[in-house]
C-alpha cells in the first residue's frame, strides 16, 4: 500500500487507517467480539493498514488491550496512536489534563498495548480546568523520555467551545496556536467525509500550511455513506447513532442522495468499485497529509476500506462529488 507521512518527523504510515473504537466502544455493542476484532486487526496489517487509531477510553481500557496482544506478535508492522485525556465515568465522559495524570495515563496505555514507545499520542479533548499548554508540556516529557514518538491533537465536536457565528473549527485552531508554541504538532484528527467537509474551510489548510498530518475520523460517516444502513431499521440502545439527530428514520431518507451519488461513481470504476470506496478515496484526495481512518471491527470491511486505496477518482468523478446536495440534518 502506498505510505504517506505525518508531521515534520516523516513518521510513514499507510495510506488508509484502521479506527479500533468500534471494536470495544460506541457501536452495536452485542456484536463486539474480541475474536473477530482480533482478525479484522491482523488483517488490516497484512494488506498493509499499519495505522491502529486507538484510545484509553475506548471500552474503557479493553481497546487498547486487544490490540496489546496483537502487538506483542506485530508491532514492528504497526503504527500505534492512542488518545489522553478523557475519563469515563458511570453514564458521563470527563476531561482531565493535569500533567500527573497525563504522565500516569502514558505509562498505563504503554502498559496495555505491550509496547515500549507510542508512535503517536493525541490529547483526545483539553481540560477547561487546565491551560493546554500544561498539558501539551506533559506529553512534550514524554517524547523527551522516548516513550512517545510524536503528538496530536482532536478536533473539538461541534458542541465544543462553538459560539455564536464562529466556524467550526476555530475553537481547534485557537487550541493548535497555543500548543505549537510549546511542542510541534505532529497530527490533527477531525471529522472529514463527503457529508462532513467542514474541515476544508480552515482546519485541512492549517495542517497544509505546516506539514501536519491530518487523520480524517468519520470518513465514511458512522457507516452512513457505505449504504449498507436501511433507514427506519434502528440501533441498539449502546449505538451513539441511535440518539444522532442525521440517524433518525427521516434524515436517513432525506440524504439518500448522497448514497446515490456514490455508487454512480462507484459504478464508472467498475463492479468490484463500492460506494464505500469511493467516499473514501475521496477524503483520500483532500491533500497528500491526508489519512482516512475508517472504523470497523470485521475483516470485510477491512479488506474493503484497504482497496480503497486503489481507486484512482477523475476530475469528472470529483466534480460530480462535489455537486451533492449538502447533508439534512444538525451534526449536533
Amino acid at each position: 500500500m502506498e505510505r504517506r507521512t505525518i508531521g515534520a518527523g516523516a513518521l510513514a504510515v499507510g495510506t488508509v487507517g484502521l479506527g479500533c473504537m468500534p471494536m470495544s466502544w460506541a457501536y452495536n455493542g452485542s456484536r463486539q467480539r474480541g475474536d473477530e476484532s482480533a482478525r479484522a486487526v491482523h488483517r488490516a496489517l497484512d494488506l498493509g493498514v499499519t495505522l491502529l487509531d486507538t484510545a484509553d477510553m475506548y471500552g474503557p481500557f479493553t481497546n487498547e488491550l486487544l490490540l496489546g496482544r496483537i502487538l506483542r506478535e506485530r508491532r514492528a508492522e504497526a503504527f500505534v496512536s492512542t488518545k489522553v485525556g478523557l475519563l469515563v465515568g458511570d453514564q458521563h465522559i470527563v476531561a482531565n489534563g493535569r500533567p500527573g495524570y497525563v504522565r500516569r495515563a502514558c505509562d498505563a496505555s504503554l502498559r496495555r498495548l505491550q509496547t515500549d514507545v507510542i508512535d503517536l499520542y493525541q490529547l483526545h479533548r483539553a481540560d477547561p480546568e487546565i491551560p493546554v499548554e500544561e498539558t501539551w508540556g506533559a506529553m512534550a516529557e514524554l517524547v523527551q523520555a522516548g516513550k512517545v514518538r510524536a503528538l496530536g491533537l482532536c478536533a473539538l465536536g461541534a458542541r465544543g467551545g462553538r459560539r455564536s457565528g464562529a466556524r467550526l473549527h476555530d475553537a481547534t485552531l485557537r487550541q493548535l496556536q497555543r500548543v505549537q508554541q510549546v511542542f510541534p504538532v505532529s497530527a490533527v484528527q477531525a471529522e472529514l467525509s463527503v457529508w462532513s467537509p467542514e474541515a476544508l474551510e480552515a482546519l485541512l489548510p492549517w495542517c497544509e500550511a505546516r506539514g501536519v498530518g491530518f487523520l480524517a475520523a468519520m470518513p465514511l460517516g458512522n457507516g452512513f455513506l457505505t449504504g449498507t444502513l436501511t433507514p427506519g431499521e434502528g440501533f441498539e440502545p449502546d449505538d451513539v447513532r441511535a440518539r444522532h439527530p442525521r440517524f433518525t428514520a427521516e434524515m436517513m431518507a432525506a440524504n439518500q442522495p448522497i448514497v446515490a451519488g456514490l455508487r454512480r461513481v462507484a459504478r464508472r470504476h467498475g463492479p468490484e468499485v463500492t460506494a464505500a470506496q469511493v467516499a473514501l478515496a475521496w477524503v483520500r484526495d483532500r491533500g497528500r497529509h491526508v489519512i482516512p481512518v475508517p472504523g470497523t471491527k470485521q475483516c470485510r470491511w477491512v479488506t474493503e476500506n484497504a482497496g480503497s486505496a486503489d481507486v484512482r477518482l477523475t476530475p469528472g468523478d470529483l466534480a460530480e462529488l462535489g455537486s451533492l446536495p449538502a447533508a439534512q440534518g444538525s451534526w449536533d
